[in-house]
Parts: structure tokens; sequence; C-alpha cells
């Protein structure tokens, strides 16, 4: 069992991003308000993404850096969760909502501006967190369970 750390959402491409306590994620929107998630033909496996805090460390740790976890541009911080080579696997939270993961959220060049290293450090073993799928509907809330069903 994991925890749900943080909640985040940018409004536009390369927006500045917004941390939450709360947030409704949805089918047709991904987490509401965060311009990725609606539902677009053929391109829906990346409505919500999610990273770990443990390999949000070990990523800083690496690069001797300090850097708010936001920065990554994920929606969905979490504890407790093994997120590496997950695909295919759900991710459930206490309130209904699930999502499906549906491949690795690699780093893009977007972290060179964060922190020098950063891309790179974030490259093994599926540090940079996973993309997923809304397949049911649901609220979430910082300091909520969640787990993974493979």
């Amino acid at each position: 069992m994991g925890r749900l750390l943080g909640i985040a959402r940018h409004a536009r491409p390369r927006g500045a991003m917004e941390t939450l306590g709360a947030a409704d994620v949805t089918v047709a929107e991904g987490v509401h308000g965060d311009f990725r998630g609606s539902l677009k033909p053929g391109r829906n496996k990346r409505q919500v993404t999610a990273m770990a805090a443990e390999d949000w460390a070990a990523a800083l740790a690496d690069l001797g850096a300090d850097v708010p976890w936001e920065q990554r541009r994920v929606n969905l911080l979490v504890e407790g969760l093994a997120l590496r080579e997950t695909k295919g696997a759900r991710i459930v939270f206490d309130t209904g909502l699930v999502l499906e993961v549906t491949g690795e959220c690699d780093p893009c060049s977007r972290m060179e501006e964060v922190a020098p290293g950063l891309k790179a450090a974030l490259l093994p073993g599926w540090r940079g967190g996973v993309t997923t799928r809304v397949i049911e509907s649901g609220p979430i809330r910082v300091g909520m369970e969640v787990r993974i069903d493979r």
C-alpha cells in the first residue's frame, strides 16, 4: 500500500505547475484543469502522469540537488509504490479512481532547464515515472491510500 503525496496540474503547454490538495480525475479530462488530460482521438496514453517520491529522491541524490517535485511536471507524486516496468498494471485509489499504466514517462530536455543533469538522472529504472489513462473516474486528495494491482 502506498500514499498520494502530491497533486499538480498545468493549464497550458510550458505553463507553471499548480499544486493542489485535492482534485477530480475523470475519464474525459484526466486531472481537472490539466491541459494534457483531455481525451484525444488515438492519443490517450498520457492522461495522467505519476512518479514515485523514492525515485525523485534518488535522482536528486545523484545530482546533489534540491528541486521541488512539481518541477518534474508530473501530475501525481506517490510513495511506497514501485512503478518500474508496470505497463498494464492498475493504480487504484481508495475513492474508486483507477489509472492504467500505459508506459514509462520519459524525461524530456526540459528537465535540463530545471537542473543540469536531471534528464540523465531520471532515465534509469523508470525514475521519471509512468504515463496512465483513466479507467474509472474519482476524486483524489493528498494523503489518501493508493495501491498497484498487477
